[in-house]
């Protein structure tokens, strides 16, 4: 009698169980959640945009440059409306240079 489907339910519930017991859902409540890579690459300028006249409820996020790891390059992201949010400020996406190396800070809402 062949054992190995056997064995291998087996061993694919053991990795199903451990993949649960290490699962941690994302929280909900964050104002910041930030995600930063870093690159030797420094980025361009930023581009000179037209900001749009005003939105009633919104808040203008400037564009910004993204890393495209695949093209290993800059990629010019343009500025787009996100809901406003009550007490809290808008801060731009930006890049810091760290040493040698660049890290992009994504943009988020604050105090």
């Amino acid at each position: 009698m062949n054992r190995s489907p056997l064995k291998l339910a087996l061993l694919a519930g053991l990795g199903l169980t451990f993949a649960a017991t290490i699962y941690a859902p994302p929280a909900t409540a964050r104002t910041h959640v930030s995600v930063g890579i870093g690159i030797n690459v420094a980025p361009p300028p930023p581009r000179l945009e037209r900001r749009p006249p005003p939105r009633r409820g919104y808040v203008w996020a400037p564009g910004y440059w993204r890393w495209d790891g695949r093209g290993h390059r800059h990629v010019w992201v343009g500025g787009y409306w996100v809901r406003a949010r009550p007490g809290l400020r808008y801060h731009r996406a930006y890049w810091v240079q760290d040493g040698p190396r660049w890290r992009f800070r994504e943009g988020y809402w604050g105090r």
